[in-house]
């Protein structure tokens, strides 16, 4: 447990040492407000030119159902930043394993009588923990918006659990990329590629049948986040996510043994 609570300090130091992380973190922070903040703004701009149109003013019940927080907000703002996370994220994951192999500390990390479930369990947990605390982080500001105004928490609740789950699942990508190549620009770019490959398959439904298009949104990533910008909460949807967690566990920790073994 020492070694381990170690190797755990380590990471946490070498994550907050890299200048990468805090570019990352202040990037998504920004873009996460100025993309919600704008499709906000729109919401408001709209709330008042039909006000000003109209005798209703801003009573609820004058206001058309096309004109609410999950069109004009919510759901475009989820679409825009999905996109988006799969861009900075394996910036983050890229040195996780690449950097020990380049650096040939690699050998020293898996001859320190750590297991190679615990060596990857303590990398997955900090970069987990550093993706949370990055969407915790960018979320601040709306949060606070929103709960000041008292409009659409829930929805936002949503949208934070719905992309932090989505950040976890692109991070476990570029886990698993980290883990097989001792290439940092390498590993960024397959996990970027991989990530992009598995956003959606919707283009494909008009040239496949219904089991084959079923099977592949039931991989796909965007199908598994998309209903939470409508407030919803699936336990399969969570599920997924947390799955693709465990195989970037299961596939990283198969690439140190290979590598311990000597293959």
């Amino acid at each position: 447990m020492t070694r381990f609570l170690a190797l755990l300090r380590k990471e946490i130091a070498a994550l907050f040492l890299s200048p990468i992380a805090y570019g990352v973190l202040t990037m998504v922070a920004l873009v996460t407000a100025l993309v919600f903040f704008e499709h906000l703004r729109l919401y408001n701009q709209i709330l008042f030119v039909f006000a000003s149109t109209t005798m209703g003013g801003f009573d609820t019940d004058t206001i058309p159902d096309h004109i609410n927080l999950r069109d004009t907000v919510f759901n475009p703002v989820m679409d825009q930043l999905s996109m988006l996370l799969i861009i900075p994220l394996p910036l983050v994951t890229m040195r996780v394993f690449a950097e020990e192999r380049s650096r040939g500390t690699e050998e020293v990390l898996l001859s320190s009588g750590l297991s190679t479930s615990q060596i990857v369990g303590a990398k997955l947990t900090v970069t987990f923990g550093f993706v949370v605390l990055m969407m915790a982080v960018a979320f601040v500001y709306p949060v606070t918006a929103i709960a000041q105004g008292g409009l659409g928490a829930q929805h936002l609740a949503a949208v934070f659990l719905g992309l932090t789950a989505l950040a976890l699942g692109i991070a476990s990508i570029g886990l698993a990329a980290s883990a097989f190549t001792g290439s940092q620009i390498v590993a960024a770019a397959a996990a970027v590629g991989i990530a992009f490959f598995f956003y959606d398959f919707g283009w494909t439904h008009a040239f496949v049948g219904e089991d084959l298009a079923a099977f592949l949104d039931a991989i796909a990533l965007r199908p598994h986040f998309r209903r939470f910008a409508e407030g919803l909460v699936f336990i399969s949807d969570l599920t997924y996510f947390l799955g693709l967690m465990a195989v970037a566990f299961v596939l990283c920790r198969f690439a140190l043994d290979f590598r311990r073994v000597g293959g």
